[in-house]
């Protein structure tokens, strides 16, 4: 297995760095200092994300915010339902000469360079589109124009429309389990944020606000080596591997846990997700923030802050349940947490 040559201290380098990132980001972002580091963790454990929130609450700022302390390119596309895979690989037009040309689309344009791709309202694109996009998240490469792209630094951001169920196609449960976590951007609920965000007339330029961020805080095209030096320098010990693993097993069966919820048939509920690879990206994700807060093993609460956001969008349940949207799995996920205890 390929060794970091990171030594310790480089790594508290790059913790400092990592600060310096979310400080920058919060210079734009008000009220969502939880957000703003659990993105934080996806981009140090090298993950994808889904994004879900209302219309309006800033998450295309977000990642505006993020990719320009990153530096590297960053892209954007919308879903739409004619929306075809090549669409993300190239576009034609008529030249002023009147003959065809065909370029580059918003992905293959950047190629290597690109850090950050933003997928908004990905459910609105057909399943064929979703399949060019799994193939780039998993292999980061795509192949067009006879030539292979590499995305070597690439992190995919995909927003969900879940208010709208007509012309949506809901990502299958392959798809879902592709992304390390499932974000929450809501309302800033302090008074005094959502006066600033009214009134302060610099949160109405969203362009220039975005000037206020340094740009390249920390160089993108080290953070695959920071990831790896990370996941190999923390450590998890006996008593906390044993809780994890009771995590699991609660999850997949949580009647015998001793789980309950009102109105749920518990014996029956879950019907797959809870898989080696998913409890494998909540240690990945884990390991990250313990790193953030400055330390080398495995504590109970670095698995429980990131659980539900890492769990509860991998785990399906009886279609009967389903019908009742995502909260009841995120329910059952913090359930778990409530019953099995903390060594």
């Amino acid at each position: 297995m390929f060794q970091s040559q990171l030594s310790a201290s480089s790594l508290g380098d790059w913790r400092e760095r990592a600060a310096r990132l979310e400080a920058e980001v919060e210079k734009a972002i008000l009220g969502q200092s939880r957000l703003i580091r659990l993105v934080t963790i996806a981009i140090f454990a090298c993950g994808h994300v889904l994004l879900e929130g209302d219309v309006g609450v800033g998450k295309t700022t977000l990642l505006r915010a993020v990719s320009r302390a990153l530096g590297g390119g960053y892209a954007r596309v919308e879903g739409a339902i004619d929306m075809m895979p090549n669409d993300l690989l190239y576009h034609t037009y008529l030249a002023e000469d009147g003959r065809p040309r065909v370029e580059p689309g918003p992905i293959l344009r950047q190629s290597d360079n690109l850090s950050i791709f933003f997928f908004n309202e990905i459910n609105r694109s057909r399943p064929q589109v979703h399949s060019v996009l799994l193939r780039l998240m998993a292999e980061r490469k795509l192949t067009a124009f006879n030539r292979d792209y590499v995305f070597p630094f690439l992190q995919v951001f995909a927003d969900r429309n879940l208010i709208e169920r007509e012309e949506t196609f809901e990502l299958p449960a392959a798809a879902r389990d592709r992304f390390l976590m499932e974000l929450s951007m809501a309302t800033p609920q302090d008074p005094a944020i959502r006066e600033r965000l009214l009134f302060d007339p610099e949160f109405y330029d969203v362009d220039g606000l975005l000037t206020r961020i340094g740009e390249t805080v920390l160089d993108y095209r080290k953070i695959p080596e920071v990831a790896l030096a990370v996941q190999q320098s923390v450590r998890a010990k006996g008593a906390l591997r044993s809780y994890l693993l009771r995590l699991w097993s609660a999850l997949l069966d949580p009647a015998s846990a001793g789980i309950a919820l009102p109105d749920v048939d518990l014996e029956n509920i879950v019907r797959g997700g809870a898989s080696p690879r998913g409890l494998a990206f909540v240690v990945r994700a884990a390991k990250v923030r313990a790193w953030l807060e400055d330390r080398d093993y495995l504590v109970p609460e670095d698995i429980r802050e990131i659980f539900v956001e890492t769990m509860a969008h991998r785990v399906f349940v009886d279609p009967v349940y389903a019908l009742r949207g995502d909260d009841i799995v995120r329910q059952l996920c913090r359930a778990v947490l409530d019953v099995i205890p903390a060594p």
